[in-house]
């Protein structure tokens, strides 16, 4: 190979430093292959175990960075960009072209065409080249040079050899361009690429210092973090945000100190067929030859469908329910059943919550979360409470007047479940009035529910205004009223509460538990902070104790003798 390098460094490169500049660069990539065989050999024991997957996870796995993926056709329907991913528009395909000399772009197609129909479907390609002729053909001519790594030259499109397409350009530059493919290589134009080809995947940039760079500002990411978590079963295993136990799934933080441009990165282990992070397969071929449709899903069959979101706190106190009942500053738009999945933006400086989840609530796995920033940033697991009680915050300072409601869920009758569905308006419904004064009152509510900790079922409630103390829960629905305080997502919890602070009105409490017909015992705890007025004297304490005495005296005195 260093021989053919050389043979072709002679005749590319005449002069002795030409020659010693290429022979120095590709003695760079000639040691980066060589260690990347090693790296093979050590990890997956041979080159057997690198069967099927994706181009996204090659890139990640040879840089050690980042592979963004898009798909070149509009689906039309939302449902089908989420499951494709990001359409890639025109402008923004011809300034990744620009990159071609910094990273690595493959293209690949997956519904054979007429140009592409002794490609092969799910078959990757590599853009090695673009021209832009315009100048030269006097129109609009922008050509991609595409390398098949079969060596098979099998394209049927108007840039083969022989097509129509090169009678646009002068004979002479045609010749030229054609003399430049080997063998395995065509050339395409902008159009028939994004008619032909289904997908382009192309891995973020890395400089000559290995350090990573935006794909989509070039700048570079100085700075990285990483750490390793799990979905446990019963622990941390909560779902997506559709679960009330979303809010179990394990937490990190992450502290920006300066604006930036942030990346963050979701790798998981496969959940089969592996023993280590790297996810060895044991025998591939023979599980191949025992299982036809091992070959099909193969996604699916190795990892979870995962996803990624991102909420920004104000302080590292706050309220886990709350917060996560907000929209996200960032998130993948679905869940999905690939190795890794990413976000990038840019944040501002502060602490950020970052929750990694699984779609279905129970699915185990481990996974490395990593992140790439601009500028400094800290990342560190956020541990669970010790117990449940730590969700429920404590009552201030102060007097306060508290009030017990006992109830049930009953099957059928008022287990109404959460907002979700429509029986929610059957739940029971406790009525609360704040009185008349200069400004808010205090108020905590507490649902606790009677069981077991292995039995809790999720529970959480919603308090609603209501015009007038007459008011009747039976003459409307709760479907089209907007609570005023909600303690949600559900939690499987002993017990939730919320502390707030209510104008002068009339209320209701909705107690509910997130799945209808769950039946169960409960009791609601409304506790009013007394604000009573404070009494100013310019008297001491031993004048008013006699003044005290004396009024109890003659009041004494008063009493009729029989």
């Amino acid at each position: 190979m260093i021989a053919c390098l050389a043979l072709g460094a002679n005749s590319v490169f005449p002069s002795v430093r030409q020659r010693i500049c290429f022979g120095f660069h590709y003695w760079k990539k000639l040691m980066q292959i060589f260690n990347f065989c090693l790296l093979v050999f050590r990890v997956h024991g041979s080159y057997e175990q690198l069967w099927a997957g994706q181009v996204a996870d090659a890139l990640v796995d040879l840089t050690g960075g980042i592979a963004e993926r898009w798909t070149l056709k509009d689906p039309g329907k939302n449902v089908e960009k989420e499951k494709t991913g990001m359409v890639l528009e025109k402008a923004v395909f011809r300034r990744l072209m620009n990159l071609k000399e910094q990273c690595v772009i493959s293209c690949s197609v997956l519904n054979s065409r007429r140009g592409a129909s002794e490609l092969g479907e799910f078959h990757a390609f590599i853009v090695i080249d673009t021209l832009n002729l315009s100048e030269v053909s006097g129109k609009e001519i922008f050509l991609l040079r595409i390398r098949n790594p079969w060596g098979r030259r099998c394209w049927q499109g108007p840039w083969c050899e022989g097509g129509q397409g090169w009678n646009q350009l002068d004979p002479v530059v045609a010749s030229e361009l054609l003399s430049q493919i080997q063998e395995g290589e065509f050339w395409v134009d902008e159009e028939e690429f994004f008619r032909e080809f289904d997908e382009i995947t192309v891995g973020f940039p890395v400089n000559e210092e290995g350090q990573l760079q935006s794909l989509y500002t070039e700048k570079v990411l100085y700075h990285s973090q990483n750490l390793f978590g799990s979905w446990v079963r019963g622990q941390s295993a909560g779902g997506c945000r559709n679960n009330s136990s979303f809010p179990t799934n394990p937490k990190f933080w992450l502290r920006v100190c300066e604006s930036s441009e942030v990346c963050i990165a979701l790798l998981q282990k496969h959940r089969k067929y592996s023993t280590d992070w790297a996810g060895r397969i044991q025998n591939p071929t023979r599980l191949a030859e025992e299982n036809p449709s091992f070959t099909e899903g193969i996604q699916r069959k190795h990892y979870q469908a995962v996803g990624l979101h991102v909420w920004k706190v104000e302080k590292k106190r706050f309220n886990l329910p709350k917060t996560l009942s907000a929209p996200p500053v960032v998130g993948t738009v679905c869940h999905s059943y690939d190795r890794e999945v990413h976000v990038c933006c840019d944040l501002s400086p502060g602490f950020y919550l970052v929750v990694p989840s699984t779609f279905l609530k129970d699915a185990v796995g481990n996974f490395l979360l990593r992140v790439f920033s601009t500028g400094r940033i800290s990342l560190s697991e956020l541990k669970p409470p010790p117990t449940d009680a730590a969700l429920c915050e404590e009552l201030p300072a102060g007097e306060w007047e508290t009030v017990q409601l006992h109830g049930c869920w009953k099957n059928g009758l008022n287990a109404g479940g959460s907002r979700n569905f429509p029986s929610f308006h059957t739940n029971p419904c406790f009525p609360l009035s704040i009185p008349a004064g200069p400004g808010k009152s205090s108020v905590k509510v507490t649902l606790r529910q009677h069981c077991m900790d292995s039995k809790c079922c999720p529970i959480g409630f919603h308090i609603f205004q209501v015009p007038n103390s007459s008011w009747k829960p039976q003459t409307t629905s709760f479907v089209h009223l907007e609570p005023l305080v909600s303690c949600v997502p559900h939690c499987y919890s002993q017990e939730v509460s919320r502390l707030c602070r209510l104008p002068p009105g009339s209320y209701v409490i909705i107690p509910s538990t997130y799945l209808p017909n769950t039946e169960g015992n409960f009791t609601v705890v409304i506790a009013t902070k007394i604000d009573r007025k404070r009494i100013h004297s310019q008297e001491t304490l031993g004048q008013v104790l006699q003044e005290v005495s004396f009024t109890t005296v003659m009041k004494r005195w008063d009493i009729p003798q029989e």
